[in-house]
Protein backbone atom coordinates (compact mmCIF):
# COMPACT_ATOMS: atom_id res chain seq x y z
CA UNK A 1 0.00 0.00 0.00
CA UNK A 2 1.34 3.31 -1.00
CA UNK A 3 1.79 5.92 1.48
CA UNK A 4 -1.05 8.23 -0.34
CA UNK A 5 -3.30 5.17 0.05
CA UNK A 6 -2.42 4.82 3.49
CA UNK A 7 -3.31 8.57 4.44
CA UNK A 8 -6.18 8.48 2.35
CA UNK A 9 -7.93 5.38 4.05
CA UNK A 10 -6.50 6.85 7.82
CA UNK A 11 -8.67 10.34 6.80
CA UNK A 12 -11.41 8.46 6.09
CA UNK A 13 -11.48 6.19 9.27
CA UNK A 14 -10.64 9.40 11.42
CA UNK A 15 -13.94 11.03 9.52
CA UNK A 16 -16.20 8.13 10.55
CA UNK A 17 -15.09 7.54 13.74
CA UNK A 18 -16.97 10.96 14.51
CA UNK A 19 -20.02 10.00 12.58
CA UNK A 20 -20.55 6.86 14.37
CA UNK A 21 -19.66 8.20 17.68
CA UNK A 22 -22.74 11.01 16.72
CA UNK A 23 -24.74 8.34 15.35
CA UNK A 24 -24.74 5.64 18.40
CA UNK A 25 -27.80 6.44 20.27
CA UNK A 26 -29.26 5.54 16.85
CA UNK A 27 -27.40 2.20 16.04
CA UNK A 28 -27.11 0.80 19.17
CA UNK A 29 -31.26 -0.12 19.12
CA UNK A 30 -31.40 -1.05 15.78
CA UNK A 31 -28.41 -3.49 16.03
CA UNK A 32 -29.97 -4.78 19.35
CA UNK A 33 -33.37 -5.36 17.53
CA UNK A 34 -31.30 -7.60 14.55
CA UNK A 35 -29.61 -9.03 17.23
CA UNK A 36 -32.95 -10.09 19.39
CA UNK A 37 -34.99 -11.06 16.37
CA UNK A 38 -32.04 -13.05 15.39
CA UNK A 39 -31.75 -15.21 18.46
CA UNK A 40 -35.04 -15.68 18.89
CA UNK A 41 -35.78 -16.69 15.44
CA UNK A 42 -33.32 -19.65 15.85
CA UNK A 43 -34.03 -20.27 19.49
CA UNK A 44 -37.84 -20.71 18.99
CA UNK A 45 -39.75 -22.13 15.13
CA UNK A 46 -42.50 -20.68 16.68
CA UNK A 47 -41.10 -17.04 16.84
CA UNK A 48 -40.24 -15.92 13.27
CA UNK A 49 -44.05 -16.25 11.80
CA UNK A 50 -46.67 -13.56 10.08
CA UNK A 51 -48.97 -14.40 12.83
CA UNK A 52 -46.70 -13.76 15.91
CA UNK A 53 -45.86 -10.25 14.22
CA UNK A 54 -48.89 -9.63 14.52
CA UNK A 55 -48.66 -10.68 17.95
CA UNK A 56 -46.22 -8.35 18.96
CA UNK A 57 -47.44 -4.97 17.34
CA UNK A 58 -51.01 -5.79 19.32
CA UNK A 59 -49.15 -6.29 22.58
CA UNK A 60 -46.87 -2.93 21.55
CA UNK A 61 -49.99 -1.35 20.92
CA UNK A 62 -50.97 0.89 23.85
CA UNK A 63 -46.96 1.37 24.77
CA UNK A 64 -47.16 2.74 21.84
CA UNK A 65 -49.71 5.70 22.05
CA UNK A 66 -48.86 6.34 25.01
CA UNK A 67 -44.93 7.20 24.40
CA UNK A 68 -45.99 9.28 21.54
CA UNK A 69 -46.76 11.93 23.97
CA UNK A 70 -44.07 11.25 26.31
CA UNK A 71 -41.60 11.13 23.54
CA UNK A 72 -42.96 15.08 23.21
CA UNK A 73 -41.80 15.35 26.80
CA UNK A 74 -38.50 13.87 27.25
CA UNK A 75 -36.97 15.58 24.30
CA UNK A 76 -37.97 18.92 25.99
CA UNK A 77 -35.42 17.04 28.96
CA UNK A 78 -38.39 16.80 31.22
CA UNK A 79 -40.30 13.57 32.12
CA UNK A 80 -43.74 12.41 33.00
CA UNK A 81 -43.78 9.95 35.74
CA UNK A 82 -48.01 10.12 35.81
CA UNK A 83 -48.81 8.53 32.26
CA UNK A 84 -49.99 5.38 33.57
CA UNK A 85 -51.95 6.26 36.13
CA UNK A 86 -53.58 9.21 33.58
CA UNK A 87 -53.79 6.17 31.44
CA UNK A 88 -55.81 4.25 33.95
CA UNK A 89 -57.88 7.18 34.83
CA UNK A 90 -58.96 7.76 31.68
CA UNK A 91 -60.17 4.62 30.99
CA UNK A 92 -62.13 4.04 34.12
CA UNK A 93 -63.85 7.29 33.77
CA UNK A 94 -65.10 5.99 30.00
CA UNK A 95 -66.21 3.37 31.98
CA UNK A 96 -67.78 5.27 35.06
CA UNK A 97 -69.81 7.07 32.08
CA UNK A 98 -71.15 3.98 30.35
CA UNK A 99 -74.25 2.17 31.13
CA UNK A 100 -72.82 -1.40 33.42
CA UNK A 101 -74.67 -4.06 33.62
CA UNK A 102 -76.68 -4.94 36.92
CA UNK A 103 -73.73 -7.13 38.15
CA UNK A 104 -71.72 -4.34 38.24
CA UNK A 105 -71.74 -2.59 41.76
CA UNK A 106 -70.53 0.88 40.93
CA UNK A 107 -73.05 3.68 41.23
CA UNK A 108 -71.73 5.32 37.62
CA UNK A 109 -73.53 8.48 35.56
CA UNK A 110 -74.42 6.73 32.51
CA UNK A 111 -74.10 9.04 29.59
CA UNK A 112 -74.26 9.03 25.51
CA UNK A 113 -71.15 6.96 24.23
CA UNK A 114 -69.75 10.31 22.42
CA UNK A 115 -70.28 12.54 25.49
CA UNK A 116 -68.79 9.58 27.93
CA UNK A 117 -65.34 9.65 24.99
CA UNK A 118 -65.49 13.53 25.18
CA UNK A 119 -65.28 13.89 29.15
CA UNK A 120 -62.60 11.21 29.48
CA UNK A 121 -60.53 13.07 27.30
CA UNK A 122 -61.19 16.24 28.61
CA UNK A 123 -60.23 14.89 31.97
CA UNK A 124 -56.91 12.99 31.06
CA UNK A 125 -56.31 17.02 29.27
CA UNK A 126 -57.24 18.71 32.71
CA UNK A 127 -54.67 16.44 34.57
CA UNK A 128 -51.94 17.30 32.14
CA UNK A 129 -52.83 21.15 32.60
CA UNK A 130 -52.27 20.79 35.66
CA UNK A 131 -48.89 19.52 35.34
CA UNK A 132 -48.33 22.03 32.89
CA UNK A 133 -48.83 24.65 35.07
CA UNK A 134 -47.17 22.87 38.21
CA UNK A 135 -44.33 23.34 36.02
CA UNK A 136 -44.37 26.23 34.06
CA UNK A 137 -45.97 28.59 36.45
CA UNK A 138 -45.40 27.20 40.12
CA UNK A 139 -41.84 26.54 39.08
CA UNK A 140 -42.42 22.86 40.16
CA UNK A 141 -39.99 20.48 38.59
CA UNK A 142 -41.79 17.63 36.26
CA UNK A 143 -40.33 14.59 38.32
CA UNK A 144 -42.09 15.60 41.11
CA UNK A 145 -45.13 17.35 39.63
CA UNK A 146 -45.88 14.29 37.66
CA UNK A 147 -45.19 11.86 40.19
CA UNK A 148 -47.72 14.18 42.65
CA UNK A 149 -50.07 13.39 39.51
CA UNK A 150 -49.41 9.86 39.68
CA UNK A 151 -51.33 9.91 43.14
CA UNK A 152 -54.04 11.87 42.11
CA UNK A 153 -54.95 10.16 39.27
CA UNK A 154 -54.54 6.92 41.08
CA UNK A 155 -57.23 8.84 43.88
CA UNK A 156 -59.86 9.61 41.29
CA UNK A 157 -59.34 6.03 40.00
CA UNK A 158 -60.19 4.60 43.44
CA UNK A 159 -63.18 6.75 44.14
CA UNK A 160 -64.97 5.99 40.68
CA UNK A 161 -64.73 2.45 40.43
CA UNK A 162 -64.28 1.73 45.00
CA UNK A 163 -62.28 -1.48 44.18
CA UNK A 164 -64.99 -2.78 41.58
CA UNK A 165 -64.20 -3.72 38.11
CA UNK A 166 -66.30 -2.12 35.20
CA UNK A 167 -66.41 -4.17 31.55
CA UNK A 168 -68.50 -2.26 29.30
CA UNK A 169 -67.24 1.38 27.26
CA UNK A 170 -69.12 3.22 24.27
CA UNK A 171 -68.95 0.89 21.06
CA UNK A 172 -66.47 3.22 19.06
CA UNK A 173 -63.75 2.75 22.00
CA UNK A 174 -64.78 -1.06 22.45
CA UNK A 175 -64.36 -1.65 18.01
CA UNK A 176 -60.88 0.43 18.54
CA UNK A 177 -59.85 -1.10 21.60
CA UNK A 178 -60.74 -5.11 20.41
CA UNK A 179 -61.86 -4.54 16.78
CA UNK A 180 -60.29 -5.45 13.75
CA UNK A 181 -60.75 -4.48 9.61
CA UNK A 182 -59.39 -6.93 7.21
CA UNK A 183 -57.42 -9.11 9.56
CA UNK A 184 -55.87 -5.92 11.06
CA UNK A 185 -56.38 -5.11 14.92
CA UNK A 186 -57.89 -1.26 15.19
CA UNK A 187 -55.83 -0.52 18.48
CA UNK A 188 -52.40 -1.59 16.03
CA UNK A 189 -53.94 1.02 12.99
CA UNK A 190 -54.51 3.80 15.55
CA UNK A 191 -51.29 3.48 17.11
CA UNK A 192 -49.74 3.85 14.08
CA UNK A 193 -51.47 7.02 12.94
CA UNK A 194 -50.57 8.53 16.34
CA UNK A 195 -46.94 7.48 16.14
CA UNK A 196 -47.15 8.62 12.59
CA UNK A 197 -49.05 11.89 13.44
CA UNK A 198 -46.30 12.67 16.19
CA UNK A 199 -43.96 11.96 13.43
CA UNK A 200 -44.98 14.32 11.57
CA UNK A 201 -45.37 16.98 13.66
CA UNK A 202 -41.71 17.18 15.18
CA UNK A 203 -40.12 16.75 11.31
CA UNK A 204 -42.33 19.02 9.96
CA UNK A 205 -43.86 21.78 12.00
CA UNK A 206 -42.99 24.86 13.61
CA UNK A 207 -43.91 23.51 17.22
CA UNK A 208 -42.04 20.05 16.48
CA UNK A 209 -38.66 22.54 15.83
CA UNK A 210 -39.44 24.18 18.79
CA UNK A 211 -39.67 21.06 20.90
CA UNK A 212 -36.19 20.27 19.77
CA UNK A 213 -34.87 23.89 20.45
CA UNK A 214 -36.00 23.56 23.94
CA UNK A 215 -34.34 20.16 24.75
CA UNK A 216 -31.15 21.29 22.93
CA UNK A 217 -30.63 24.48 24.46
CA UNK A 218 -33.49 26.17 27.02
CA UNK A 219 -31.93 28.94 27.45
CA UNK A 220 -30.54 29.91 23.25
CA UNK A 221 -34.22 29.27 22.96
CA UNK A 222 -35.41 31.87 25.63
CA UNK A 223 -33.24 34.02 23.90
CA UNK A 224 -34.52 33.85 20.47
CA UNK A 225 -37.95 34.65 21.75
CA UNK A 226 -39.11 31.12 22.34
CA UNK A 227 -42.12 30.77 24.61
CA UNK A 228 -40.86 27.90 26.60
CA UNK A 229 -43.11 27.82 29.10
CA UNK A 230 -45.91 27.62 26.53
CA UNK A 231 -44.18 24.47 24.57
CA UNK A 232 -42.99 22.95 27.73
CA UNK A 233 -46.94 23.09 29.00
CA UNK A 234 -48.16 22.13 25.43
CA UNK A 235 -46.13 18.80 26.00
CA UNK A 236 -47.42 17.65 28.94
CA UNK A 237 -51.33 18.31 28.12
CA UNK A 238 -50.27 16.44 24.69
CA UNK A 239 -48.60 13.54 27.12
CA UNK A 240 -51.70 13.65 28.43
CA UNK A 241 -53.94 13.20 26.02
CA UNK A 242 -51.98 10.38 24.42
CA UNK A 243 -52.12 8.91 27.74
CA UNK A 244 -55.86 8.90 28.03
CA UNK A 245 -56.37 8.15 24.42
CA UNK A 246 -53.87 4.96 25.17
CA UNK A 247 -55.96 4.29 28.38
CA UNK A 248 -59.65 4.24 26.90
CA UNK A 249 -58.57 1.26 24.35
CA UNK A 250 -56.80 -0.77 26.49
CA UNK A 251 -59.66 -1.19 28.39
CA UNK A 252 -61.80 -1.97 25.46
CA UNK A 253 -58.48 -4.49 25.01
CA UNK A 254 -58.21 -5.80 28.13
CA UNK A 255 -62.46 -6.14 28.62
CA UNK A 256 -62.04 -4.53 31.71
CA UNK A 257 -61.73 -1.12 33.72
CA UNK A 258 -59.78 -1.25 37.35
CA UNK A 259 -57.69 0.50 39.34
CA UNK A 260 -54.26 -0.54 39.06
CA UNK A 261 -54.48 -2.04 35.48
CA UNK A 262 -52.07 -0.02 33.50
CA UNK A 263 -49.13 0.16 36.28
CA UNK A 264 -46.28 -1.45 34.11
CA UNK A 265 -47.11 0.82 31.32
CA UNK A 266 -45.04 3.57 33.00
CA UNK A 267 -41.74 1.42 32.60
CA UNK A 268 -43.03 0.22 29.86
CA UNK A 269 -43.45 3.53 27.72
CA UNK A 270 -40.33 5.00 29.26
CA UNK A 271 -38.28 2.34 28.29
CA UNK A 272 -39.42 2.21 24.48
CA UNK A 273 -38.55 6.07 24.11
CA UNK A 274 -35.36 6.00 26.15
CA UNK A 275 -34.12 2.19 24.67
CA UNK A 276 -34.94 3.82 21.37
CA UNK A 277 -32.18 6.43 22.06
CA UNK A 278 -33.98 9.42 22.62
CA UNK A 279 -31.75 11.84 24.82
CA UNK A 280 -32.70 12.02 28.37
CA UNK A 281 -31.20 15.32 27.74
CA UNK A 282 -33.71 16.93 25.28
CA UNK A 283 -33.06 17.52 21.83
CA UNK A 284 -31.91 14.20 20.13
CA UNK A 285 -34.47 11.19 19.19
CA UNK A 286 -37.87 11.30 17.96
CA UNK A 287 -41.13 8.72 16.53
CA UNK A 288 -38.33 6.73 14.63
CA UNK A 289 -36.20 5.74 17.79
CA UNK A 290 -39.39 5.47 19.51
CA UNK A 291 -40.56 3.04 17.54
CA UNK A 292 -37.45 1.06 17.21
CA UNK A 293 -37.89 1.00 21.08
CA UNK A 294 -41.15 -0.56 20.81
CA UNK A 295 -40.10 -3.35 18.78
CA UNK A 296 -36.62 -3.93 20.86
CA UNK A 297 -39.20 -4.40 24.19
CA UNK A 298 -41.89 -6.33 22.25
CA UNK A 299 -39.20 -8.55 20.67
CA UNK A 300 -38.06 -9.33 23.68
CA UNK A 301 -40.83 -9.50 25.80
CA UNK A 302 -42.46 -11.93 22.97
CA UNK A 303 -39.39 -13.58 22.75
CA UNK A 304 -38.83 -14.90 26.31
CA UNK A 305 -42.42 -16.00 26.09
CA UNK A 306 -41.82 -18.50 23.20
CA UNK A 307 -38.43 -19.88 24.73
CA UNK A 308 -40.31 -20.31 28.02
CA UNK A 309 -37.68 -18.09 30.49
CA UNK A 310 -38.44 -17.81 34.20
CA UNK A 311 -41.05 -14.50 34.41
CA UNK A 312 -38.95 -13.20 37.68
CA UNK A 313 -35.93 -13.67 35.11
CA UNK A 314 -37.78 -12.11 32.40
CA UNK A 315 -37.98 -8.65 34.22
CA UNK A 316 -34.34 -8.64 35.40
CA UNK A 317 -33.37 -9.25 31.65
CA UNK A 318 -35.87 -6.19 30.94
CA UNK A 319 -34.06 -4.29 33.88
CA UNK A 320 -30.29 -4.83 32.10
CA UNK A 321 -31.64 -3.83 29.06
CA UNK A 322 -32.71 -0.54 30.17
CA UNK A 323 -29.72 0.01 32.18
CA UNK A 324 -27.63 -0.63 28.81
CA UNK A 325 -29.47 2.04 26.53
CA UNK A 326 -29.16 4.50 29.83
CA UNK A 327 -25.34 3.80 29.58
CA UNK A 328 -25.25 4.29 25.87
CA UNK A 329 -27.41 7.52 25.96
CA UNK A 330 -25.11 8.97 29.00
CA UNK A 331 -22.08 7.70 26.85
CA UNK A 332 -22.92 8.84 23.28
CA UNK A 333 -23.93 12.46 25.00
CA UNK A 334 -20.61 12.60 26.62
CA UNK A 335 -18.92 11.59 23.36
CA UNK A 336 -20.99 14.78 21.37
CA UNK A 337 -19.97 17.29 23.79
CA UNK A 338 -16.17 16.22 23.67
CA UNK A 339 -16.43 16.14 19.90
CA UNK A 340 -18.07 19.88 20.26
CA UNK A 341 -14.98 20.82 22.35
Amino acid sequence: MSSETALAAGRRARGLAPFLHSQMRNIAPFLTLIFLTTFFAFASPSFATLDNLGNILTQVSVTGIIAVGLTFVILCAEIDLSIASIANVTGIAVAYFTLQESYVNIANVPLPGAVAIILSILLCALLGLVNALGLTVIGIPSFIMTLAMMQIAAGISALLVRGQIAYKVPSLITTLGSGSIGGIPWIVIVAAIMLLGGHLVLTYTRFGRYVYMVGGNREAAEYSGLNVKLILGAVMVISAVCSGIGGMLGVAHFGSAQQNEFDTYLLDSIAAVVVGGTSLLGGRGGIGNTIVGLFVLGVLNNGLDHVNIDSFLKILIRGLILLAALVINVYAQRLREKAAE
